[in-house]
C-alpha cells in the first residue's frame, strides 16, 4: 500500500515537474516580462487596484519556484536554495511583506534564466558539431533502389551506401569492398579498408566503393546517435568541483534554517529572519561552477573538440604531460614515397618502384594511391596496366569501443587548437575557484548585515542576485575566450623558469 503511494506521489510530481517546462524559454520571458510590470506598478502606484499588483509576481514567478521546491523534496530530497527562498516568500507574504515576496520572486527567476541562457549558449556550439547523422538512406527493395528517410530504416534492411557517403546506419557488408573514414569515431586520419562480412558505423564515410550493407543498428542504437547522446549529456554534473559545491550548498540551506530561528528568538523580528533566509540562499554559489563548465565545453566544441565527460576539462586542467600518436596527428596522414630499395640483386629499384606503382594503380586503399600518385609524379606517366587485379582488403577495428573511450575528440584535423584547449581547462578551473569565492565571501557579509538588521528582504534579493548575476557573467565570458600570444609567452617563459 505505501509502495502504490510513493509511486503515484512520483508519478504526480514527474507530471507536475512536465507542466512547469511547458512553454520552455519563451514563456519564462513572458511571465518576468508581466511580472516586472506588476512591480513597478505596485511600487508607484500606477493603476488603482483593489489589491497590490506584486501579487501578479508572487503567483507568476514565486508559485514555480515554491513547487519547484516540493518537487526537489519529494522526489530526491533535495535541500538547496528553492527550499530556502519558498520560506522566505511564504515568510515574507504572512507577515503582510507583499512587495518584497513578489521582488524576491522576479529577481530569483530572473538569475535562474541568465543562467539557462549561459548554459543554452554552450550546448548551441556542441550541437553544431554533433549534425553528423545523414539524412536520407538508400534502401534496396525487390532489387530496386529507394531513398527513405534514415531514421525510417529498419534492422534487417538492405542498404547500398555509394562512394562518398555517410553511411547511415550501423550494419554489415554482404557486398562490395571499400575503405571508411571513422576519423569522427576513432580519431583516425587513415581510412581502415572493409569487405564483406565487416562491420560499419553510421557516421562514417565511405570513401571509394560502392558496397550493399544490411541494418544491424538503427535509430537510437546505432553509433552516431550513441556519440550524440554522450555529447549532449556531457554537462557539469560528473565533476568532483561540482559535488563539493553542491555539498557546501546543503550545508549553507541547514546553517540558514538554523541562524534564521536564532535571529528570529533573538531579536523578536521576523523580518530579519526572513532577509536571512534570502540572503544566505546559494544561489550564487549553485551555478558558480556547472555554468563555467558548460561555458568551457561551449568553447571547446567551436575549436573542433566534442567533450563526452563533464570532469574531462577539470582533469585536463592538472595534465602535465601528453602522449602522441603521430600518424594523421602530428603528421598531416597523406603518405607519401620518400624512398624505394628492392633486397632483390636482380630487381633494380626503379623497377621495383614501376611494378608496385601497377599493381596499386586501380587500388583504393589510401597507401596504394599514395604510391601511383608519387610513382607518376616521379615518371611523369602514368603507371603501366598490371593484369588480373584483385584488391584484398584487410581487417580494421571495431569502432563501438572507441567511440565510448575518449572524453574528449577532435573531430578534424586541426592539432594546433591542443594547447588553446589545455589553457582553457586551466582558465575554467581559476574562473570556477574565483567563483566560489565570491560567492561564498558575498554570503557571509550579507549574512552579518541582515543578522545585525541592516538589510531588508528586498534589498538583501537584489543584493544575493547581484552575486548571481555577476557569477554567471564571469562563466560566461568563457565561452568567447581565446588564450592571446601574451599569455601564452607567459605560459611559456613560467615553464623555463
Amino acid at each position: 500500500m505505501l509502495r502504490k503511494v510513493v509511486t503515484s506521489v512520483k508519478l504526480a510530481m514527474e507530471k507536475l515537474e512536465h507542466f512547469l517546462k511547458l512553454g520552455g524559454t519563451k514563456k519564462d520571458i513572458t511571465l518576468l516580462v508581466i511580472s516586472g510590470i506588476a512591480l513597478i506598478v505596485s511600487i508607484f502606484d500606477l493603476v488603482p487596484l483593489p489589491f497590490d499588483a506584486s501579487w501578479a509576481a508572487i503567483i507568476l514567478c514565486g508559485i514555480p519556484i515554491i513547487l519547484e521546491a516540493v518537487i526537489g523534496l519529494v522526489t530526491a530530497f533535495d535541500i538547496k536554495a528553492d527550499v530556502l527562498v519558498s520560506l522566505a516568500l511564504i515568510a515574507s507574504v504572512c507577515i503582510g511583506e507583499v512587495f518584497a515576496a513578489g521582488e524576491v520572486a522576479f529577481i530569483m527567476q530572473l538569475g535562474g534564466l541568465l543562467e539557462e541562457l549561459t548554459v543554452a549558449r554552450a550546448r548551441a556550439g556542441i550541437e553544431k558539431l554533433v549534425h553528423l547523422t545523414p539524412q536520407t538512406a538508400r534502401v534496396i527493395l525487390g532489387g530496386e533502389e529507394t531513398a527513405v528517410p534514415a531514421e525510417a530504416v529498419k534492422v534487417g534492411d538492405l542498404l547500398r551506401v555509394q562512394p562518398g557517403e555517410t553511411i547511415p546506419v550501423d550494419g554489415e557488408i554482404v557486398s562490395g569492398q571499400t575503405s571508411v573514414n571513422q576519423a569522427v569515431m576513432t580519431g583516425e586520419s587513415l581510412p581502415v579498408d572493409k569487405g564483406v562480412g565487416d562491420e560499419v558505423s553510421s557516421g562514417t564515410v565511405n570513401q571509394f566503393g560502392a558496397f550493399e550493407m544490411k541494418a544491424t543498428k538503427v535509430g537510437e542504437d546505432s553509433s552516431i546517435q550513441r556519440m550524440i547522446r554522450l555529447v549532449q549529456s556531457a554537462d557539469a554534473g560528473k565533476a568532483k568541483i561540482v559535488g563539493l559545491a553542491d555539498r557546501w550548498a546543503t550545508w549553507i540551506v541547514v546553517i540558514a534554517l538554523t541562524a534564521a530561528a536564532l535571529t528570529w528568538i533573538i531579536s523578536g523580528e521576523i523580518i530579519r529572519a526572513v532577509t536571512i533566509l534570502v540572503v544566505f540562499c546559494p544561489c550564487a554559489l549553485v551555478p558558480a561552477t556547472p555554468t563555467a563548465i558548460m561555458a568551457a565545453i561551449g568553447n571547446a566544441s567551436r575549436h573542433g573538440f566534442l567533450v563526452r565527460e563533464g570532469d574531462a576539462l577539470e582533469r585536463l586542467a592538472a595534465v602535465k604531460k601528453i602522449t602522441f600518436d603521430k600518424t594523421g596527428t602530428l603528421t598531416y596522414g597523406t603518405p607519401r614515397v620518400v624512398l624505394v630499395h628492392s633486397a632483390l640483386p636482380f630487381l633494380s629499384d626503379h623497377e621495383l618502384y614501376r611494378l608496385c606503382a601497377a599493381a596499386e594503380r586501380y587500388s583504393e586503399h589510401p597507401l596504394g594511391k599514395a604510391i601511383t600518385r608519387c610513382s607518376q609524379q616521379k615518371a611523369g606517366e602514368m603507371p603501366i596496366e598490371a593484369e588480373d587485379f584483385q584488391m584484398v582488403p584487410g581487417r580494421g577495428v571495431g569502432s563501438d569501443i572507441a567511440v565510448d573511450a575518449a572524453d574528449i575528440a577532435l573531430v578534424d584535423d586541426e592539432v594546433k587548437e591542443l594547447p588553446h584547449l589545455i589553457a582553457l581547462s586551466k582558465r575554467m578551473m581559476r574562473t570556477i575557484k574565483l567563483n566560489i569565492t565570491f560567492s561564498l565571501t558575498l554570503n557571509f557579509i550579507a549574512i552579518v548585515l541582515a543578522i545585525t538588521g541592516t538589510l531588508n528582504p528586498v534589498v538583501g534579493a537584489l543584493v544575493h542576485n547581484a552575486g548571481s548575476v555577476l557569477v554567471i557573467t564571469n562563466s560566461a565570458l568563457l565561452l568567447k575566450w581565446r588564450q592571446t600570444a601574451s599569455q601564452s609567452f607567459a605560459s611559456a617563459d613560467a615553464k623555463s623558469v
